[in-house]
Order: structure tokens, then sequence, then C-alpha cells
């Protein structure tokens, strides 16, 4: 008996890796050479391909393809229909399975419904991806990003409240986390208070 919950409609091929805890609900194909962490949850439709390596507690939306080449760290949050890509000039007849680039998921992201990642980019720890929002370069950590292309709108802390930056620095008002903004980066200089 596995140590995971599979639905009776779902396919895990042989030669997929899961972890123990994780969940994988309605009509859902995880591929061979898939690896899943532990305490995942996977939402109705979703496909994982051969070679993706998802970390632990990561919760994926209905309906989202994981494409080979796809990274996603500890804590990430894929919305629903949230859209990874995989390579950058598809042809129907044209075969660039060698092509493939590769796109890192950051722990602690979250990328918002109907958001697109094109291929080849590094979404930064605790980065928040607007809903339909289409990310084309790499995405600095805590970052709020919106837009067509995706621009930075602003910071987000790693409890997931917008930030408020004066001066370089600012202070979560739902966390008590602090900040140090500096040359387009941000970093956390103190921990959230206890019991948060």
């Amino acid at each position: 008996m596995s140590d995971y919950y599979l639905h009776a409609s779902s396919y895990v091929d042989d030669g997929a890796s899961i972890g123990a805890g994780t969940k994988i609900w309605h009509f859902c194909h995880i591929m061979p050479g898939a690896v899943i962490g532990s305490a995942c949850s996977l939402g109705q439709n979703v496909v994982v391909m051969n070679g993706v390596r998802i970390g632990n507690n990561v919760k994926i939306q209905n309906n989202v393809s994981v494409y080979e080449g796809v990274t996603l760290e500890d804590d990430v949050f894929c919305g629903p229909s949230c859209v990874f890509t995989n390579v950058v000039n598809p042809r129907s007849h044209v075969s660039r399975k060698s092509e493939y680039r590769q796109t890192l998921v950051r722990r602690g992201t979250s990328i918002g419904a109907n958001a697109t990642i094109v291929c080849g980019v590094t979404l930064g720890e605790y980065a928040f991806v607007g809903a339909g929002a289409v990310v084309t370069s790499d995405v600095p950590a805590f970052a709020l990003m919106v837009g067509v292309p995706a621009r930075r709108v602003g910071w987000m802390c790693q409890c997931g409240d917008r930030l408020e930056i004066r001066g370089g620095e600012g202070r979560c008002g739902a966390c008590g986390a602090r900040y140090r903004e500096d040359s387009g980066r941000l970093a956390m200089i103190d921990p959230p208070s206890e019991g948060r």
C-alpha cells in the first residue's frame, strides 16, 4: 500500500516517485521519472511530465501541466490553470526536445491563476506572480509581479502580505518581519515575530 493518496481516476506511471502524505486528485497523470515530494496536493487535471522535480508541501491547483524542465521547490503554490512552457519557439513539425529550457521556481513562490511562466526563467524565493501575468524574465525574491509582460510593482512578505518599503526598509504589518531594499533586490533582515 502506498503512503500517498491517489484518486481512482488518476494514473501514476512506473518510475515516478511520490512522497508520503501527498494527495493526487481527479484525472491527474504523473509520468515516469517525475519526482514529487511529501505533503503535496495536486488538484484535478494536473499533469506532471518526465524529469520534473517538485519539492515538499507544494500546492498545484486544477488544470496545470508541469512540463519537463520545470523545478518547483518546497512550499510553492501554483494557481488554477497557470501555464509553464519549455520551448521558446515551438513548431509542430520541428522536434525541439533537445532545446528545452530550465525553469526554476524557488521556495515559497506563489503563481496566480492563469499566469504564464515562459521557460528559461528563475522565480526568486517568495515571489508573488499575480493572476494572468506573463513572466518572461527572472523575478527577484519577494517581488510582486503583474501585467503582460510582468513587471515588478512592489514587494511581498514571506507570509504573503504586501510590504511598504520607505527609505530602503520596511516591516510587515502582519508578521513583523523586517526587510531591506538595495539595488532592486529585497532581503529579510529580521525574521517574523514569534507565534506567526
